[in-house]
């Protein structure tokens, strides 16, 4: 009987982390995009509480945890820019690995290359 219960458990396990996806786009201020409903307008700053990823012209929002995980990139970018004399470009792309359901992303994790 464990067996049997450590096989499921184990089957369950694998068939959820097969649901995780990566998706690489533009980081953008959720709030500005959900007035202005222009990606070009809303990029991502250090003083942005919401995000959103622009996957080849798709939006999917993050959830909570994508978003602090995206401000804290966001502000880690900012601190290690390698010449302080060159201006970094306001466009931010992402990584992002999570689950996706009703076009918001529940994010496992959030690289800024």
């Amino acid at each position: 009987m464990r067996k049997v219960l450590s096989l499921i458990a184990f089957c369950t396990v694998s068939s959820v982390m097969a649901f995780g996806a990566s998706w690489s786009g533009r980081l953008i201020d959720a709030n500005c995009y959900s007035q202005q409903k222009k990606v070009a307008a809303c990029d991502a700053s250090t003083s942005s509480t919401a995000f959103a990823l622009d996957v080849s012209g798709h939006v999917y929002m993050l959830d909570a945890n994508g978003n602090a995980k995206a401000a804290s990139a966001i502000r880690n970018r900012a601190d290690r820019a390698v010449d302080p004399n060159s201006p970094q470009s306001s466009q931010v792309l992402a990584k992002v690995d999570g689950t996706e359901s009703g076009g918001t992303i529940t994010v496992d994790n959030l690289e800024i290359p």
